[in-house]
């Protein structure tokens, strides 16, 4: 059955300064833009916020390493399983009631998290954070496709993207000043005031957004077998550089999410209301920017991952100062997203998106040649590129897979944007991590040899290579000439820095992978579009 697409007060937005209704302020597209910025900028602070907080979590709370490591696995993960259940939530139910209950429940979890007495009730919470926080990602896409019209569509993700961009890069430096000078609970319960301020806008600006056509009903089988496949795929990536890529409990997770895949896609086939028509696929510039997205996701988050301890642990910088010297590449994308919002709008997101995919691609092969000694300048010039290419890739992307989406999918299109950027970034951060442990376990017994250290002992040889898969040298016994500390430093180092090489030089080939697929991407709207067959 086709249904054509239909919308009731949604696509259409007033003009700057008045809204439908006669409600004030209530719908006007750029306060609508500031709201969700708001919300979504909880979510992204989190995510780098907390990694700052976690060595004085686990001292503080007495926690295992595994512990301590769900503490960032478990939030993500509950993101990454529930983002298109919660666009699918938004289609049905509208978008701003589903961002006001995202950015209450935000909050309320993060003032759980700073009040908790133990490992166990910090990692239940943070669960929690991220079932929320996957409410707030897709209702903010699904709100502002609904507030703005096609011409203007970019502009907006771009700004959004850019707010995005300004939140990651505070992380590092605001978790490092609240730990520093406050304490580790303070990193959470900065985000009530956060949250209270979304809210509050919320009520008094967002128009609610729904389709007519939308949803009445739940795929509940659909969401099942979705959430269960997405949980072994993101589990078995997660756990594979420990348990090993060709262990049995990493291919029973990994195979047992391709078996749940198809039989998902199957159900899709038959559901009476599907949560993902598979026909939303049809679109080629969709499914393009979809796989784009993992593809620069994976290539991105996975390569970038090594750079905080390169400059830590290598370098010997604060976390401070290391997001500091981050804030090249993240200062480029603060000013870049809105600007590639504005050359999508006149160029379409084709040309911006390979452009920047072929920039990205030069800055991690640039990145692959750093070694231990390089200084500001050279680092400063490859994150500027790789801010500058990496913003039309964020906001073209996004526009071609949201705009390319019937309205009453709007949500579910958001929360596949976000799912496949979360994908993308696990498989990225795995695969590359395993690639970069296998170098530095190849290279640094000769790295050591050769600085003329005497042999390991077998009982010490695993810890020296995991914390050479981190960049951080052995302390040296009592007594030990400054010579060979700083020979068993620069053997470390070494060793450290040709993974990060590879590391980078593998994801400069997937980058210009991307750039290749970029070519099959086209501009999205927001008016009445294709059918969708169902």
């Amino acid at each position: 059955m086709s249904q054509s697409l239909t919308k009731s007060a949604t696509a259409d937005a007033p003009p700057p300064g008045t809204s439908p209704g006669g409600k004030g302020l209530q719908g006007h597209p750029w306060l609508t833009l500031l709201t969700v910025a708001v919300g979504v900028m909880m979510v992204a602070l989190d995510g780098t916020i907390v990694a700052i907080a976690n060595p004085v979590i686990q001292a503080d709370l007495n926690a295992a390493p595994s512990e301590i490591q769900w503490v960032t696995s478990g939030y993500l993960l509950a993101l990454a399983v529930f983002l298109i259940t919660a666009g699918k939530i938004g289609d049905r139910f509208g978008h701003k009631n589903t961002f006001l209950v995202g950015a209450v429940g935000f909050a309320v979890t993060s003032a759980a998290i700073g009040f908790a007495g133990n490992i166990q009730t910090v990692i239940a919470f943070r669960v929690l954070q991220g079932l929320f926080g996957a409410l707030l990602q897709p209702a903010a896409l699904g709100l502002l496709r609904g507030a703005f019209p096609a011409e203007k569509l970019n502009m907006a993700i771009g700004i959004w993207g850019g707010v995005i961009g300004a939140s990651t890069a505070a992380g590092p430096i605001v978790g490092g000043l609240l730990v520093e000078h406050v304490n580790w609970e303070s990193v959470f319960f900065i985000n009530i005031p956060v949250g209270l301020i979304a809210l509050a806008l919320g009520l008094w600006i967002l128009r609610d957004v729904r389709a007519e056509n939308a949803a009445k009903s739940f795929d509940i089988p659909g969401i099942v077998l979705l959430s269960v496949a997405m949980f072994a795929l993101v589990f078995g990536i997660i756990k594979a550089p420990e348990w090993g890529w060709g262990d049995v409990s990493t291919l029973v997770f990994l195979g047992g999410a391709v078996v749940l895949m198809t039989a998902f896609a199957f159900w899709q086939r038959v559901a009476r209301e599907p949560l993902i028509p598979l026909s939303l696929f049809r679109s080629l510039p969709l499914s393009a920017g979809t796989l784009l997205m993992v593809l620069m996701a994976f290539s991105f988050f996975g390569a970038i991952f090594f750079v905080t301890f390169y400059l830590q642990n290598v370098h010997g910088m604060t976390p401070v100062q290391a997001g500091v010297h981050l804030l090249p590449m993240t200062g480029m994308m603060i000013i870049g997203s809105p600007v590639a919002g504005i050359a999508i709008g006149k160029l379409g997101p084709r040309i911006p998106i390979v452009a920047g995919m072929l920039i990205t691609t030069a800055a991690m092969f640039g990145m692959s040649t750093l070694d231990a000694g390089s200084g500001n300048g050279v680092m400063a010039l490859w994150f500027v590129l790789m801010g500058l290419g990496i913003s039309p890739v964020m906001v073209g992307a996004t526009e071609v897979i949201v705009g390319n989406a019937p309205l009453e999918l709007s949500g579910v299109a958001g929360g596949l944007q976000q799912s496949a950027m979360q994908v993308g970034g696990s498989l990225g951060t795995a695969v590359l991590g395993a690639l970069m442990a296998a170098r530095v376990t190849d290279t640094l017994p000769g790295t050591w040899a050769d600085a003329g250290l005497p042999p390991v002992d077998p009982a010490q040889a695993e810890g020296l290579n995991q914390a050479a898969q981190l960049g951080i040298a052995p302390p040296a016994p009592a007594g030990t000439p400054q010579q060979v500390v700083d020979a068993m430093a620069g053997a470390v180092h070494d060793s450290f820095v040709s993974g990060m090489s590879l590391a980078f030089a593998v994801a400069s080939v997937v980058a210009f992978a991307a750039a290749l697929l970029g070519l099959l991407t086209r501009r999205g709207t927001t008016d009445a579009g294709p059918a969708v067959h169902i």
